[in-house]
């Protein structure tokens, strides 16, 4: 891996599309050298040959596989921990174990591993900052989603632990809890069900993922001192999880 020893660097996982991806092109535009990971290579080399990163493979549900990733990354600055989704939308009664499984694996125990493997190098960074992207799910119960929001409650109190068990060392933890945001996410959940997936943002004007890349981009701006514990950010016309103010035709 070829990284000038002057340059800052920034992990994103989870970086081949949507808030990832954006992220991604938002830090290089802000001078750090981004090292995306995912497991969709090919998209990866492209975003990383577009903005002068490093692409690299990666399954945060595999532990080889981070490993892989975090023992050949020189330094690290900014971890931004994107990797994440949804599986199924069903109560408990019907909940789907494998759905279930898919989602602690990939939202918690994927943001533990990376987390854990980075620690030690965004401490020698001497300015390190670990940005997580939660959700609104990480606040909220709604029905039929227990598997995504127990997951997300579970991510979110890792995050936070963190925030104490690692206070006077020069790493800052951002908890970013977006609300609906128009990407891959519900297409995920819905098993590549367009109309479905359609319909979730159906009615309403949804953030994008550049609206979160921005924030991401700001929290990673601020001076050594400054830690951004928490930011809930959703549209305008959400509530919360569940509500939503929606235009009919």
């Amino acid at each position: 891996m070829s990284i000038s020893p002057d340059s800052r660097v920034a992990v994103v996982t989870g970086a081949s599309s949507g808030i990832g991806e954006a992220t991604a092109r938002t830090l290089a535009a802000q001078g750090f050298h981004v090292v995306v990971g995912a497991r969709r290579l090919d998209r990866l080399q492209k975003l990383a040959d577009e903005i002068g990163g490093t692409a690299l493979e990666l399954d945060v549900t595999d532990e080889d596989s981070v490993d892989a990733f975090t023992t050949v990354l020189p330094r690290v600055d900014v971890l931004v921990n994107n990797a994440g989704g949804a599986k199924g939308l069903a109560p408990v009664a019907e909940a789907v174990e494998d759905d279930w499984r898919w989602m602690w694996e990939t939202n918690v125990i994927g943001t533990m591993r990376i987390t854990k493997a980075l620690i030690p190098e965004l401490i020698a960074s001497g300015d390190g900052l670990i940005v997580t992207i939660t959700s609104v799910a990480a606040f909220e119960a709604y029905d039929n989603g227990a598997g995504y929001t127990s997951a997300k409650h579970a991510q979110a109190v890792l995050h936070r632990t963190l925030r104490g068990e690692l206070l006077g060392q020069p790493v800052r933890l951002t908890e970013i809890a977006p609300g609906a945001v128009e990407t891959e996410f519900s297409l995920v959940r819905f098993e590549g069900d367009k109309d479905r997936a359609d319909k979730v943002y159906e009615g309403i004007t949804p953030l994008v993922a550049q609206d979160i890349a921005e924030i991401i981009g700001f929290v990673a701006s601020r001076p050594s001192h400054v830690n951004l514990d928490q930011i809930i950010v959703k549209p305008r016309d959400q509530a919360n999880a569940g509500r939503f103010h929606r235009v009919t035709e």
